[in-house]
Order: C-alpha cells, then sequence, then structure tokens
C-alpha cells in the first residue's frame, strides 16, 4: 500500500505506533490514543485523518459519555482490501485469500505437477483471479501476494537462495509471479510467515518475544525478539530440524548425518512407525493419529520418545533466547497430548528457569494465512510498500513490480 511521507519521518513512525495499538486493543478513541501512545492530539489527528482518507481506518459509533462531546471510536478496516497467500508443499499449493486480519475468505488447492520455476510461477498466477473470484467482493481491492515456502530466503531480494525439496538455487520466485500479476509479491520461508501470522493475530499478538515451532515434513522453530522476526545474518535463521541429535545417525536431507528432524520430524516418526509394525505406504498421519487414540503401546512410544527428543532440543534453545511463549505447529500437532506432553516435560525438565507455556494452534487454513500475512505485515510494520490494484484489472495484466 503506498504510504504518505518518507518512511523514516515522525508521521510514518506515528501511523505505525497507532496503527498498532489498534490491531492490538481494538477501536479506540483519537483522545485514548494519544493518551496511550503518548503524542499530542494534534499529532493523532493528523495521522488518523490520513488514514481514514487512504481507507485504512474508519470511525465506528460515538461512545456514550457523561458530559460534552462523545468520543468517536476508530478502529482498522479490515474489509479495506484483500491479501492472497500461496504455501508451496513438494506436491500442492495450499491457497487463501483473506481479509487484512488474516480471516480467510477464500481457499483452495491446487496440485503442483513440477517444480520447474517458471511453471509454478504461472500455476500462482493463473490461481490468483480463480481465489478472488471465489472470494466473492468484486469491489474488493487486492493488496499482494504472499509466497511461503520451505527453504532459505533472501528477504531483500524475495529470492529462494536454496531449498533441498524443490531443488532450487538462487530463484527469484517473487519476480517471476509478479511480471506475470501486477501486485506487490513478497517471499519468505514458511515457518517465518507463519510466525509472522501469529505475531500479528494468533497467538503471539501480546508477545514481543517467542519461538514458533513447526513439526511437520521438517522442524523448524523461527524467532521473534523484541518484535521483530529475527531472520539471521544470511536468512537462514530457524532451521532447528538441522541441529545434531546423533553424531553419524541417520542421513536427512541436508545431506549431513544425525539432524533432529531426520529422527523426528512428522516424516520420520511414520517412517519409524512402519518400520516397528512391518506395513507400508497406507500407514499415514490419520492412522498413526486412530492407533494413539485405540492405546497403541507401539505408537505411543514412538510418538513420546520424539516428543521427548524435540523437547530437549528446544530446551537448549529456550536457554539462550529464552522466550515469552512457545507456539507450536505443523502436522505432529494433531497427535494430540501422546506428543505435546513429553515435549513439555522434557522441555521443563532441561530449561534454566521455568520453562515457557507451550500453546497449539490447530486453526485451519493457518499456514496459507501466514503466506497472506506478508501482505498484511506492510500495514504495521512499513518495511516495504507497492501499488494496490484493482480485481478487476487482473485478468490479462502482466506487469513487473515485486516488493521486497
Amino acid at each position: 500500500m503506498k504510504l504518505k511521507g518518507d518512511q523514516t519521518t515522525a508521521r510514518a513512525m506515528n501511523r505505525r505506533l497507532i496503527l498498532n495499538l489498534l490491531r492490538r486493543e481494538g477501536p479506540r478513541s483519537r483522545a485514548d490514543i494519544a493518551a496511550v501512545i503518548g503524542l499530542s492530539p494534534a499529532a493523532v489527528t493528523f495521522v488518523v485523518t490520513d488514514l481514514l482518507e487512504e481507507g485504512i481506518v474508519i470511525e465506528g459509533k460515538t461512545v456514550p459519555g457523561l458530559t460534552g462531546r462523545r468520543p468517536i471510536p476508530v478502529d482498522i478496516n479490515y474489509e479495506h482490501a484483500l491479501a492472497v497467500g500461496f504455501k508451496l508443499m513438494v506436491d500442492s499449493v495450499e491457497c487463501v485469500a483473506t481479509d487484512l486480519a488474516t480471516n480467510p475468505v477464500a481457499a483452495m488447492r491446487v496440485s503442483l505437477a513440477g517444480h520447474d520455476p517458471d511453471q509454478v510461477a504461472d500455476l500462482l498466477a493463473a490461481t490468483v483471479p480463480e481465489l478472488v473470484k471465489l472470494a466473492g467482493r468484486p469491489n474488493a481491492r487486492l493488496a499482494g501476494i504472499g509466497i511461503s515456502m520451505p527453504g532459505v530466503i533472501n528477504h531483500e531480494q524475495t529470492a529462494c537462495v536454496r531449498s533441498y525439496r524443490f531443488g532450487w538455487n538462487n530463484v527469484p520466485l517473487a519476480a517471476l509471479v509478479a511480471a506475470r500479476v501486477h501486485v506487490p509479491v513478497w517471499l519468505e520461508d514458511d515457518t517465518n510467515a507463519y510466525a509472522i501470522a501469529q505475531q500479528l493475530f494468533g497467538l503471539g499478538r501480546q508477545h514481543r518475544n517467542m519461538a514458533v515451532l513447526a513439526v511437520g515434513v521438517g522442524i523448524s522453530c523461527a524467532l521473534v525478539i523484541d518484535g521483530k522476526l529475527y531472520r539471521g545474518a544470511n536468512g537462514a535463521a530457524g532451521k532447528f530440524g538441522h541441529t545434531l541429535f546423533e553424531e553419524g545417525g541417520r542421513l536427512c536431507e541436508c545431506g549431513k548425518r544425525g539432524c533432529l528432524m531426520a529422527y523426528h520430524s512428522e516424516m520420520s516418526m511414520l517412517r519409524r512407525w512402519r518400520e516397528a509394525t512391518g506395513r507400508g505406504e497406507e500407514l499415514g498421519l490419520p492412522q498413526l493419529c486412530e492407533a494413539l487414540a485405540s492405546g497403541d503401546a507401539t505408537a505411543l512410544a514412538l510418538v513420546a520418545e520424539s516428543g521427548r527428543g524435540i523437547g530437549t532440543a528446544l530446551a537448549n534453545l529456550v536457554n539462550i533466547t529464552d522466550p515469552e511463549v512457545i507456539v507450536a505447529g505443523g502436522e505432529a500437532v494433531s497427535l494430540g497430548d501422546p506428543f505435546l506432553t513429553p515435549l513439555r516435560e522434557a522441555l521443563a525438565a532441561r530449561t534454566f528457569r521455568t520453562a515457557p507455556p507451550l500453546l497449539p494452534d490447530w486453526e485451519d487454513n493457518s499456514w496459507a494465512r501466514g503466506a497472506a500475512a506478508l501482505v498484511t505485515q506492510k500495514i504495521f510494520d512499513f518495511e516495504s510498500s507497492g501499488g494496490v490494484t484493482d480485481i478487476a484489472t487482473l485478468s490479462g495484466v502482466r506487469g513487473s513490480t515485486s516488493a521486497a
């Protein structure tokens, strides 16, 4: 979205303060905003006027008062635009259109036949108009597209530096998609995107320091430190599954041996269960959940072992980073208490101080919503801005704009 004024100006800083207050706490009057943030009433009025003109905030009903003029609350207009999110997986793409609070208004899944970057970009571009049509909001505007995928991502260049699962090196996916659909496009590691969604509108909404654990095909753990996602020097922060679990052990997808994810990812748990039972590919996550629910001793022991292994490794991270809370997501969360209880116990046994609470996320579309959050976060942190395009212009448009 276009933002008035230079991003380093005081007014831009004030916009960020006001919008984040409204995001966290809901509608507030101008007087309340000034009192909470510590700005002058005139400064708040200037910013709120801009935001009202742009349609980013709206006025609510007056609040009853004892005397004098009744205050009018303002709130974020989450219906102002749509955001599109794409979560890339090895064989499919989870797609979602959301409002600016990442609430889904349309969702679909499309098959991914191959990993050629141009073909993937063609598929995503072709899916955008289908998705926004499904949303049923012909007068809405499209704020942008967020793409999340497993890999090391160059945030500034919105390029995939390396993805083992896709076999990609230095693929400028955001630019490829933006060249096909004339809206801003952002690209991020899938767990980082998921963490952004949790920070903005999820279980981490009230926390400035948190860890976001994801246990699925792989294992990763994104960190939000002092309100900012920590990406590291090369965009490779959070690759928790590649920490050492057993010297010279199982071969990992990264080519090294003994990584945590080679033992305790969801896929590794399924492989070990199949080996233990002598059964094949017909055993998947739903069957493992059923076995746990029926009290199957082999399944319970195997899942508990993975919970303890991850919890012990997670304690090391907690002792270094000291998060307020840990949000846990990914397919393995569906295993429930047989997995989460041993994880929490191992975490508590190994942390230097009291272990932070571990909160499982059971929401549908959480990962695709994370991709959509790459768009909505720009409203609140002003890292980057780009044009907003009418949905009606999407058909047949071929642009060249990519937002970093």
